[in-house]
Parts: C-alpha cells; sequence; structure tokens
C-alpha cells in the first residue's frame, strides 16, 4: 500500500523542472499543483501526469499555501509541501511513510534540511546547509502568513525534525534566478521597512529553536551597515563556502549581491513614499 501523503506543489513556468519532481512523487497516493498561471507547459505535463490541477494569482507563499489548503481538499491528513525545483529521494519517502503511518499525536509539523544543487552540484558549504524548512505538516495544525518573499507557519502542535534531506536543484540557470531574485527584493524591502520599527528581541538569537534563531538574525542583519560585504565574509569565511571552490566563490558573491538588492529597493521605498508625502 502507497502511504496517505498528499503531496502539494507550486508553480509557475516550471516545465524544466516538473518531471523529475513528478518522478520522485511515484509512491504518492494524491498528487495538487497548484498554478500561479504559467505561460510554459506546465499545465500539459501536469494533465498528462494525472495530478489534480488548480491555478491561482500569487499573492505570497503563505496565501497560495493557505489557498491550496482550504480550496483544494487534500484527500490525507499529513501533507508535503515542495516546490517544482525540489525532489523527494527514497530514503525520504520511506521516513514520511512511517510518520503517516504512524500519525503522532500532538505533532503538527516536520522540518527537513534541503540541499541545494546548482551547475550539477551540491553547494554544501556556500548555500549554508544545513538550512531547515517546515516541509511536511498535519493538515489540520499548520497555516501560513506571509513574510517578505517567503512565509512563516501558525502551528497547533509540535515541530520535529527529519533525518533525511530534501533536493533542490535549479537548471533554469542564472538569467531566471536573477529575475527571481529582482521580484523577492522588492517583498523584502517592503517587510524589512515594516519590521524596523519593532524592537529586536535579542534572546531569540540564541533560542533553541533554529527557525526563531534565523529570523532573528534576518532582523538582525537588516540593521546592520555593509550588509552585503557582511554577508559574503559570513557565507565564504565563516560558512566555509571556499570550500565549494570557485563555484562557491560565485555563489556566495550572487547571494551577496541579494542582499545590496534588498539595500536598493528599501532606499527607492523611502524616496517614494516622502516624495508622495509631500504631494498630500
Amino acid at each position: 500500500m502507497k502511504p496517505q501523503i498528499t503531496t502539494i506543489i507550486f508553480t509557475l513556468n516550471e516545465e524544466i523542472h516538473l518531471t523529475a519532481c513528478l518522478e520522485s512523487l511515484a509512491w504518492c497516493t494524491d498528487i495538487i499543483v497548484v498554478d500561479s498561471f504559467s505561460t510554459d507547459d506546465t499545465e500539459r505535463i501536469c494533465r498528462t501526469a494525472g495530478v489534480r490541477f488548480y491555478q491561482n494569482a500569487f499573492k505570497g507563499f503563505g496565501s497560495q499555501r493557505n489557498w491550496a489548503l482550504e480550496r483544494c481538499s487534500p484527500e490525507n491528513t499529513w501533507i508535503l509541501i515542495l516546490d517544482a525545483d525540489e525532489r523527494v529521494p527514497e530514503v525520504l519517502a520511506e521516513e514520511l511513510a512511517g510518520i503517516a503511518g504512524n500519525n503522532p499525536a500532538d505533532v503538527a509539523a516536520y522540518r527537513v534540511r534541503r540541499r541545494f544543487y546548482i551547475w550539477g552540484r551540491w553547494l554544501k558549504y556556500s548555500s549554508l546547509y544545513p538550512t531547515w524548512v517546515v516541509r511536511f505538516i498535519h493538515r489540520d495544525r499548520v497555516r501560513y502568513i506571509n513574510r517578505g518573499h517567503a512565509e512563516t507557519q501558525e502551528v497547533k502542535g509540535e515541530i520535529r525534525d527529519l533525518k533525511n534531506d530534501l533536493i533542490d536543484e535549479n537548471i533554469k540557470g542564472i538569467d531566471e534566478w536573477f529575475e527571481r531574485q529582482n521580484r523577492y527584493s522588492r517583498k523584502d524591502a517592503e517587510y524589512e521597512l515594516q519590521c524596523e520599527s519593532q524592537p529586536l528581541q535579542i534572546r531569540n538569537l540564541i533560542a533553541r529553536e533554529p527557525l526563531i534563531r534565523r529570523v532573528a538574525l534576518k532582523r538582525l542583519a537588516l540593521r546592520l551597515p555593509a550588509r552585503s560585504l557582511i554577508y559574503f565574509l559570513y557565507s565564504y569565511f565563516w560558512r566555509r563556502g571556499f570550500l565549494d571552490g570557485k563555484d562557491g566563490f560565485v555563489f556566495c558573491l550572487m547571494k551577496a549581491v541579494y542582499q545590496q538588492m534588498i539595500v536598493i529597493k528599501k532606499y527607492d521605498l523611502r524616496k517614494r513614499r516622502k516624495k508622495a508625502n509631500g504631494r498630500e
């Protein structure tokens, strides 16, 4: 018997990634794709594969995940959340099946480590592995909130860690990567401007919960000068991105550029708001 798990995949023009993602889910009993009105072959691939296909205008990752949970009628209690460029290794699938079969009480969600691949290789150090993300959730115990370009979770119950990793491989190329970062940096700039008026909780920097620590570190980083340089030094030297060779150097530089994009867009937003207020 296949495990009683629903997988929800979120897509936008993902024809290049989607087939491999679906192939890694051959064990899954219920697959839902929520698409943001792709213009490529995403829909055709889904129809051919026989998965349930829905479309909804994208307003944020949190909003899109909530829409899927509430409007797409997942058949199973335990739900795996994926992006189309992610794949589920067999050992992770077996681990998820064991959890769904036992249905542990009072557990709301599971974190998983994500391995990031680009240029055909795993960038273990420069991608800051291990990065934990909440991706395996109980249908009735988790809902989402938009937070910049990403999201956070409202969880009713315990969060545990999975032992095996999720694979995330980008094969669209650098141009598409920067196009996405251009969109994401605008969302993050807007979110950071909202956060600047809120006090930083220093105790969260040493919290045992890794997701809380990561949010606190991001809050601290947005207040630092020369944050793109600091990010590069942190990822390349402190987190040993140099061990990934030239690929690691380039990727650390790419991520540092993204930090600078946020800084520039925050500056732009402030100037636009001042100008708008001056006309009122």
